[in-house]
């Protein structure tokens, strides 16, 4: 898993026990997976199908600096999966998993639409299909 997005906890994202409220990283997770999944399917009609059970490992302080990772785990015909973790990014320590978060790709029309992927894209491969020959 590649761990690219990085927040520093402030203390506006503080819950009431001065540890990093979980609305504040569920909005930022299903941000980060929404941008995975259009960068993934090429398309930015994607929207939030599923997530399942969402395990807080350990708490997050004011001052730490967290990293979220995803990864596709599946491709459907207008679905992608997706897995997520989130780490202190000093210690490497656990703070959340998410085991399974479903997008669904939707056409102009709104209704879902095939996608036509069925692996993941990395940024450098995509950059050699957007250069023209030479």
């Amino acid at each position: 898993m590649n761990f690219h997005t990085r927040k520093w906890v402030k203390p506006e994202d503080l819950n009431p026990n001065g540890t990093l409220f979980g609305g504040s990283l569920l909005r930022w997770i299903d941000e980060e997976a929404a941008i995975y999944a259009i960068v993934q399917l090429g398309n930015q009609r994607v929207v939030t199908k599923y997530i399942s059970e969402i395990n807080f490992v350990s708490a997050s302080r004011q001052g730490d600096i967290i990293e979220l990772g995803i990864t596709a785990t599946a491709f459907g015909r207008t679905s992608i999966t997706l897995t997520c973790e989130v780490r202190n990014k000093i210690t490497r320590s656990s703070i959340l998993t998410v085991e399974k978060m479903v997008f669904v790709n939707l056409g102009e029309d709104g209704l879902p639409a095939p996608h036509g992927r069925t692996e993941i894209r990395y940024v450098k491969d995509q950059f050699k299909d957007d250069m023209p020959p030479q």
